[in-house]
């Protein structure tokens, strides 16, 4: 891959340059010092990747983002040097189209480049990025059904770039006596979801949290996956994680989550994908869809990337594309309308009657 470095400090360019260079045919492609000097070059050569620092003069790695992903779109890696102090930029980042964060190496006092490992894993992982396609999701379980309430109503949503911004505008956007259980599978390394479940539950009147082996949904209550297993229905009532399908490229990955909740979810069920880049989610919302749930996918205009959204759409996975800013209130029309199949298409009647 090709692969360029933005970041003001020698010590850590030069780590960069080192883990880069000692890939399996990986180069650098440029190094900018700034956020602008990043989108000026990124528009005269657009890398396979990014590596991009968060504090920088002129610009910082916040707008720069937002910038190339609207201008020149490519993968974003985000490496800094204080990820916890510096969590709410990551979520900004993130929000603004970056994949993923992780510690920026350093060199040590004999030229060694030390926690180098996790910055390799993350190269590897988005030089597979196209090829995470490739044949079908396999069942993450054959666990018995149980019958829960008829009348429960879910919220399964699946998010990747972009998507904490995205999620933050939903939440914010449903009230506090939401009466449907919502659960999320966003793209993001697993050590980064507690701070953005504490993000994400400050901007919402709903509670926001880290969903946790053995988890039953609850209504007014949104769940995230929190680790890099994937988050599954063990069955008709409870959450947990599962290493199982191994070869998935995302982990977690929501085609595991959604294809589990037509397996094992008897009440009424919305699907939800949101921006993102890739395929994750486009076969589990038609799978949904076949099974009676209503499916939504984030339009074009209001996606940050149209990856994830307009491979639904192709697949005609989605029985509505809606603008993020209205996806709440469509929401709310379905959760509040009455339990089974028959909602789905009340709700389109209702849907098509408001437009």
């Amino acid at each position: 891959m090709r692969i360029a470095i933005v970041n003001d400090m020698a010590m850590a360019v030069e780590a960069l340059r080192r883990v880069i260079v000692r890939g399996d045919g990986d180069r650098v492609a440029w190094i900018a010092r700034d956020g602008a000097e990043a989108v000026k070059q990124c528009k005269q050569d657009t890398p396979d990747l990014i590596l991009m620092d968060l504090m920088m003069p002129v610009m910082d790695g916040v707008e720069a983002t937002r910038r190339i992903m609207s201008e020149s779109p490519c993968p974003i890696l985000i490496v800094t040097s204080a990820m916890e102090a510096r969590s709410t930029k990551v979520f900004e980042a993130l929000g603004a189209g970056a994949l993923d964060a992780v510690q920026t190496p350093f060199l040590g006092e004999k030229g060694e480049t030390a926690g180098a490992s996790a910055l390799k894993f993350k190269i590897q992982k988005f030089g597979c990025l196209g090829a995470q396609d490739k044949g079908s999701v396999k069942d993450a379980g054959n666990e018995p059904s149980l019958n829960p309430d008829a009348s429960d109503c879910l919220i399964a949503i699946g998010a990747s770039a972009g998507g904490p911004a995205a999620l933050a505008t939903i939440l914010s956007g449903l009230p506090r006596e939401f009466p449907g259980a919502i659960v999320i599978v966003q793209h993001v390394d697993a050590q980064f979801v507690p701070s953005m479940a504490d993000w994400l539950n400050a901007t919402s009147a709903l509670t926001v949290r880290v969903a946790r082996q053995g988890d039953k949904p609850e209504a007014n209550t949104a769940l995230i996956a929190g680790t890099n297993e994937h988050l599954h229905f063990m069955n008709s009532r409870s959450l947990g994680y599962t290493p199982e399908p191994r070869d998935c490229f995302y982990r977690p990955s929501i085609d595991v989550f959604f294809q589990s909740v037509v397996r094992q979810w008897k009440g009424k069920t919305a699907g939800v994908l949101l921006t993102g880049m890739g395929r994750d989610g486009a076969k589990g919302l038609k799978a949904l869809r076949d099974s009676g749930a209503l499916t939504i996918a984030q339009d074009a205009t209001s996606s940050v990337v149209y990856g994830m959204p307009k491979a639904a759409a192709e697949l005609g996975a989605a029985a509505s594309v809606l603008p993020l800013t209205q996806i709440a209130k469509g929401l709310i029309t379905f959760a509040t309308l009455p339990t089974g199949k028959a909602s789905v298409k009340q709700y389109e009647h209702t849907k098509s009657a408001g437009d």
